[in-house]
């Protein structure tokens, strides 16, 4: 029973303040503190925005826990490809003491099922997975935030930069004829890691925050199947500017795509391409060309996540929270570049989701194949489940992340072309 294990969960912790050494990144014990061990699989380290992002929210919260008399200590194993070394850490992390173990990469889950059904006394959470629920597995969890409103938020810091570029003359068919398609759209694009849902749900969002300032765009979206590689996404951001391309968001970890722009710039400076980031903080890498990055705020989850271990309570099997819970932002603007009234457009669209005002995927403002969508059951993994819902005026709005953590918005909608990638995954 789900409410045993959490008691000799407890147990097993309590116990660790007498007879477990501390591990890297551990805080101090302190009398009637609870301890909690915990082991983190990351598929990156430090030097990787999308894992150095999951660290800075551990070790934030870790910090605010101590604070408030909640001792957790962690050990990182670095590095670890989406492949059978998962569940080989798995095991030398719970051999060290560790009653809770996670990962960071979706890939991770399909490689320690036999290690969760081994350890009952242990907790494993899998970030960004989707299998948790239907495994029914009690020491099973999945999280992920709602990053699709911050890439919203941050489609529409670019979308103002485009119009910006429109209305001071620069973005003309007559300048930049190489900009617009046969349509007289605007090309922009969009670096992507594969093709799964989380990266659908983040493009199309990001799509629909630039539509939702500038109306005439069309997307193209190009994949490395890499989560992390810097050489294919400025690869693939060279190869977009080469299409004409004036805007390159990015589903992808590292900052290979703004070091591309920024070197392209570096070459032309007339060159009217910006780029949007994703998990950290990339102005450094293009100073000339980065608007903003959406990122998350681990800490939110890991802060809730250690309580609930440390004190044997229940844990959400799925997790997600976005602005709301201030789990999801947009990094510093830079303010050389983004357009006039940016910081109080985006204060103003963040307001309108926390209110529940504005819904990202508001049916009415997309169509597939010409229609307006007010039934969708065919997400993957999903089948059969209804994921289109109303507001409180009848307006249909894909309700993502409701049902499940992870992001099951896997619809091609009209204005996006898809590249498959020429690359092995990796």
């Amino acid at each position: 029973m789900k409410s045993l294990r959490k008691v000799l969960a407890l147990v097993m912790a309590l116990a660790m303040v007498l007879c477990l050494a501390a591990c890297g990144g551990s805080t101090d014990s302190s009398s009637g503190s609870t301890d909690l061990k915990v082991g983190v699989i990351l598929v990156g380290d430090e030097t990787e925005g999308y894992t150095k992002a999951h660290m800075d929210g551990i070790e934030e919260a870790v910090k605010e826990l101590a604070d408030e008399g909640i001792n957790v200590e962690y050990e990182y194993k670095k590095r670890v490809p989406e492949s059978d070394e998962v569940a080989t850490n798995a095991n030398d992390l719970i051999a060290d003491g560790c009653t809770l173990i996670i990962t960071n990469s979706y890939g991770h889950q399909f490689h320690f099922s036999d290690v969760i059904d081994s350890n009952p006394e242990v907790n494993f959470v899998a970030m960004t997975g989707d299998l948790a629920a239907s495994t029914g597995k009690d020491n099973y969890e999945n999280a992920f935030t709602k990053v699709f409103e911050a890439r919203y938020v941050s489609g529409v810091v670019a979308g103002m930069k485009l119009k910006q570029q429109i209305d001071d003359g620069i973005l003309t068919k007559e300048k930049v004829p190489t900009a617009f398609d046969s349509n007289g759209s605007i090309k922009i694009g969009y670096v992507g890691a594969f093709n799964y849902a989380e990266v659908v749900s983040g493009y199309t969002a990001f799509f629909l925050g630039v539509q939702s300032v500038v109306s005439n765009v069309a997307m193209t979206v190009q994949y490395t199947n890499s989560w992390f590689s810097e050489e294919r996404e400025a690869a693939v951001a060279e190869s977009l500017m080469g299409m004409g391309c004036v805007l390159i968001g990015q589903h992808a970890d590292s900052t290979g795509a703004p070091a591309a722009i920024q070197a392209a710039y570096d070459k032309d400076n007339s060159l009217v391409c910006t780029h949007v980031g994703y998990n950290v903080d990339m102005l450094d890498v293009g100073p000339d060309v980065t608007l903003t990055s959406s990122t998350n705020n681990w800490k939110v989850y890991y802060k809730e996540l250690f309580k609930a271990a440390a004190k044997g309570e229940e844990i959400p099997t799925d997790w997600a929270k976005g602005y709301e819970e201030d789990a999801v932002g947009i990094t510093d603007l830079n303010t050389n570049l983004v357009a006039d009234g940016t910081k109080e457009a985006v204060d103003e669209v963040i307001a309108k989701i926390k209110s529940g005002e504005l819904h990202v995927f508001d049916a009415s403002k997309f169509t597939v194949s010409g229609q307006h969508l007010t039934s969708y059951t065919q997400a993957y993994g999903m089948e059969g489940t209804e994921c289109m819902a109303q507001d409180d005026a009848g307006n249909y709005y894909f309700d993502e992340s409701t049902v499940r953590s992870a992001p099951y918005f896997d619809i091609r909608i009209d204005g996006i072309t898809e590249i498959e990638s020429d690359y092995e995954a990796e």
